[in-house]
């Protein structure tokens, strides 16, 4: 049992969440915003293809994928601007699989805290002068808080477990796209017991701490102050 060998593919992992993310968190505001408070007759069409990873079989999603990021998709052809082949089997195809397969959970519980806000305090905010940017981050920002928080951690622990789209478009390359699920599986098939009970605990008490702390920062948010 080699503690190096199991800490690669947990590193990976945690690189992979931390980068998904912070880039979910900035793409997924916008396309939250507009989902909130757009009245286009298309609304509900973007809000339905946004959510489909909840319910396509993972495989599904990750064949598609595939399809894109390889060398005959938009995936070679960007692959292809620094000499590469196809971003398939790469941590940066998994950057942009993670992207799509946890679109779904940054969004819509920032799209719910976006349409909890409604229109009083923006209106208020303008009436004192307040220019857009003012209204977001000292009216928007403070009062959709929880949905950046539950966004957030949901966003982040989805892409840790995720398992079927990521060994469709990344595979089992330790350092580049070995992540833990896919390691945990491939200790199994090695019959490595040790280090499958080493990652399978470390995800039991992961999954704990996600959802402790949700529920507690969830119960303090909506606490009435005294």
């Amino acid at each position: 049992m080699s503690l190096a060998e199991i800490w690669q593919p947990v590193s990976l992992t945690l690189s992979l969440a931390g980068i998904n993310t912070l880039i979910l968190l900035l793409a997924g505001t916008p396309i939250a915003w507009w989902l909130a408070r757009s009245q286009s007759r298309y609304r509900e069409l973007v809000g339905a293809v946004v959510s489909m990873p909840l319910v396509l079989p993972p495989t599904v999603l990750g064949f598609y994928l595939l399809l894109a990021l390889g060398p005959n998709g938009p995936g070679g052809w960007i692959a292809g601007l620094w000499g590469g082949r196809t971003l398939a089997f790469s941590f940066t195809g998994l950057v942009i699989g993670s992207f799509f397969y946890s679109l779904p959970f940054m969004i819509q519980p920032l799209r719910n805290a976006f349409a909890a806000i409604g229109n009083e305090p923006m209106e208020a905010a303008s009436s004192l002068g307040a220019s857009n940017g003012q209204r977001f981050w000292r009216v928007v920002l403070p009062l959709a808080r929880p949905g950046y928080i539950t966004g957030a951690v949901m966003t982040f622990a989805h892409t840790v477990g995720e398992f079927g789209v990521v060994l469709m478009i990344g595979g089992n390359i330790p350092g580049q796209t070995k992540v833990i699920a896919i390691a945990l599986y491939d200790y199994v098939e090695r019959l490595q017991w040790g280090n499958a009970h080493i990652l399978a605990l470390g995800m039991v008490i992961f999954a704990f701490v996600v959802i402790a702390i949700t529920l507690t920062v969830d119960r303090r948010l909506n606490t009435p102050m005294p």
